[in-house]
This record gives C-alpha cells, structure tokens and sequence, in this order.
C-alpha cells in the first residue's frame, strides 16, 4: 500500500510523519508519471494538485477498483474501500513501516495540533451551509452530508493517530 501526490518529497514526509502513517506516499511533482496517467490529475485546480483517488489493483494486475474524487474535498469512505479489498480473499498481510526523507512541511500546512480544530469547524460551517442552503437541491444535500461524515471519521482517525504516536 501506499499513497501517490502531487507534493514534493519533502512534504509527503512531513504528513507521514505528522500522521504516524505505516505506509510511504510517493512524490510525483511533475503530475506525469503517475498522477495525469491514473486521471487524478484536476486540471482546473490552479494550485496543480491531485483528487484523492483510489485504485485496487489485483494480485495478477489488474484493476478491480477505482474511485476518483471530483475534487480536492471528495474523498471516498475508508470502511467502502476495505470492503473492496476484503473482497478480494486474500490473506492479510503486514508492512514495515515506511522510512523518509527529510520533513519539509509546505508553508500552508496546518500542524497536528491544529487538525483537530480545523476539522471541527470545517464540520459545523458544512452543517450551517447545508441548512442555509437546503432549498438548492438534492445534491448539494448528498454532498455536505458526505462531507460532514467524512470529516467525522477523519476525527475519530486522529484519535487512532495519537494511539500510534504514544
């Protein structure tokens, strides 16, 4: 397993280390070798990022899944993607926990500290939105209420991530 962004080495580092994460996330900065060809490419993204993505790939290759986000916010849900994988009957396994390079947080990173408030009021401002706007439609509805979720399950994540920095 790993992760694939836009970022450079050095803050793809900085989150593996703010997150305590297992598994590495690779660097491609270019968006060429592996962001553009998979479609996580969002070209009307003027910052030239990467939506989140997901691709299960098979023991013998191919691709049993796939899930591109529409844009940086849309994040598909953790519990779906190990149901995908279950699915697929193989054993677990386990990984070494990655190692990296130097940490070299970007300039608008929001520190560890702060995930927790950050995520807090990102919550509470959607739940507003999606009360003063409801009237708009069925998806706007859909989608804050998937957002509001997904920020919920990051909350109780960084529970987890604490767990692993004790």
């Amino acid at each position: 397993m790993f992760g694939l962004s836009a970022d450079s080495p050095g803050q793809n580092a900085a989150v593996m280390e703010k997150l305590a994460l297992a598994f590495p996330i690779l660097s491609d900065v270019e968006r060429d070798q592996a962001v553009t060809p998979l479609g996580f490419a969002d070209e009307n993204d003027l910052r030239q990022i990467s939506r989140p993505g997901v691709v299960i790939i098979s023991p013998d290759g191919e691709i049993v899944s796939r899930f591109v986000g529409k844009d940086y916010a849309d994040r598909p849900d953790e519990g779906l993607v190990l149901e995908e994988l279950g699915s697929l009957g193989l054993d677990p396994t386990s990984q070494v926990a990655a190692e990296f390079g130097p940490v070299e947080p970007g300039e608008k990173a929001a520190s560890y500290k702060g995930l927790k408030s950050y995520l807090t009021g990102a919550k509470f401002a959607t739940l507003a939105w999606r009360g003063r706007y409801r009237h708009i439609s069925d998806e706007f509805k859909d989608d804050t209420k998937a957002y509001v979720a997904m920020v919920e399950r990051y909350l109780d994540a960084l529970a987890a991530v604490d767990e692993r920095k004790a």
